[in-house]
């Protein structure tokens, strides 16, 4: 069964109104592709197993799922090496960087968020006044 608010199904845009963020948006919108992009933003051209060292949590699958994303994206390049054993590194592209640049104040942001919100939910510490 297929629910409707107004004159739009669930799940389908309002309106037919084109977005010019909205490839991106599907991107950079996954859960760790933020956090791949300012490690290789900091950290320049990094091998894998050092990304998943810095991204502690990130699954070894998801990981290769996002640089791969990242890759096709343009955003990051893949170069692998004909070495024994096999060496791949990545590094952001021209697109990756500028991205990085654009998004950086929205990280900035929403680490401060995310702070403040850890801040206001902590239990005080502080005798209530009103005792």
């Amino acid at each position: 069964m297929v629910t409707t608010k107004g004159n739009t199904r669930e799940g389908e845009p309002c309106c037919d109104c084109s977005c010019p963020c909205e490839g991106i948006i599907d991107i950079i919108g996954k859960k760790w592709t933020l956090c791949v992009l300012a490690q290789l933003g900091n950290n320049g051209t990094m091998r894998f197993n050092r990304l998943a060292d810095k991204l502690q949590g990130i699954s070894a699958k998801t990981l290769a799922d996002v640089l791969k994303d990242l890759n096709k994206a343009g955003l990051i390049k893949r170069e692998a090496f004909a070495e024994i054993p096999p060496r791949v590194e990545y590094c952001l592209t021209r697109e990756g960087r500028e991205l990085t640049l654009l998004v950086a104040p929205l990280m900035d942001w929403a680490d401060r968020k995310i702070g403040l919100m850890q801040v206001e939910n902590r239990p005080s510490i502080l005798p209530n006044p009103r005792r």
